[in-house]
Order: structure tokens, then C-alpha cells, then sequence
């Protein structure tokens, strides 16, 4: 097993969502046109704990999806097949700020992909981009609205989030 350091447990991983929360709300005051959608795997399980917590902070439900990315990577010809998991968005995206929620923003490539796979849906108002954590090495220009933690990393190290919904305790390590 690679050695590995804990950066968020389980605690640190709830107050930086809560303040994600706070922040989507302070940046958008009219939250009945605030959708989520997290794109798969890990920022599905986020968006559905940031739904939860924008419904408390707004008093209205917070419509959440989850939306893979696979066919619209632009390195499909250099993996295996992909394993595609299932979109769900049940709502209309067209005039809506959609906050696209991720676990790690890496090289911006699966957020560019998830811009593409979107577009599918309708036409957003404006997209914003909501993420656990942010570890740097971008590829391509973007950058998150709302960050858990930055995290400097070496190229070379993975970041992990482990959640529950996915089989595990809540935290985020650094494997080297």
C-alpha cells in the first residue's frame, strides 16, 4: 500500500461543505435558479450533501443530478473502455446556474468534458464550479469558483477522497 498523509477527516470534510454552502448562496441570491450536478463518481455524493445544505440555508429543495463524462474526454483513444455511469438529470439546465460539483480539480480536463456532456442538456445561464479540493497542475484554463482546500501536490502523487456514500470513511489522503 503507498504511503499515504490524511489531509481532510471526516469533520474538515463537513465544514468545508457547509462553507462551499454558505458561499453558492452568498454568490447566488436567487437560489430557486441553482441547479447541481456532480459529475461522476465522487462529485455525485458531494452535490447531493451540498443539495442538502443549500435546501437548509434557502428553505426550498435544491434540484441535484449527476452527470458522466466518459465519451466526452478528449483521451478516449488512450484508455481502456470506459466505464461509463449513469447521467441523471432530472430538470431543465436552460436558464439556470448550474454548479458543477467534483471531488479534485487535476488538469481541468474532466471539468472541460463535463462543460461538453452539459451542453447536451440545454444552455445554461451561467455554469459555476464547485470542488472538494483543488491540488493545481492544470492543463487547460480553468479554475473553481468554490474550493474545499488547495492542496499543492507533486505531479506524481494521487489524491484520494474517500466517502461513504462510496464504501469508506469520510477523509481525503495524498498517496505518494
Amino acid at each position: 500500500m503507498p504511503d499515504s498523509t490524511l489531509i481532510l477527516n471526516d469533520a474538515a470534510i463537513q465544514r468545508a461543505l457547509t462553507r462551499i454552502a454558505h458561499e453558492i448562496a452568498e454568490r447566488n441570491e436567487t437560489g430557486s435558479e441553482v441547479v447541481l450536478v456532480g459529475i461522476q463518481r465522487g462529485g455525485v455524493p458531494l452535490g447531493q450533501r451540498l443539495g442538502k445544505l443549500l435546501t437548509g440555508i434557502w428553505g426550498h429543495p435544491v434540484p441535484t443530478g449527476s452527470l458522466d463524462v466518459s465519451m466526452h474526454r478528449d483521451d478516449l483513444d488512450r484508455r481502456a473502455a470506459p466505464n461509463v455511469q449513469p447521467t441523471v438529470i432530472p430538470f431543465d439546465v436552460t436558464g439556470k446556474t448550474v454548479v458543477l460539483v467534483d471531488d479534485v480539480l487535476f488538469s481541468g480536463r474532466t471539468i472541460r468534458a463535463a462543460m461538453d456532456a452539459l451542453n447536451d442538456f440545454g444552455r445554461p445561464r451561467r455554469i459555476q464550479l464547485a470542488v472538494l479540493i483543488d491540488r493545481g497542475h492544470r492543463e487547460l484554463p480553468i479554475k473553481a469558483d468554490f474550493v474545499g482546500k488547495n492542496v499543492p501536490t507533486a505531479h506524481t502523487e494521487r489524491v484520494r477522497v474517500r466517502l461513504t456514500e462510496m464504501g469508506s470513511a469520510d477523509e481525503v489522503v495524498i498517496e505518494k
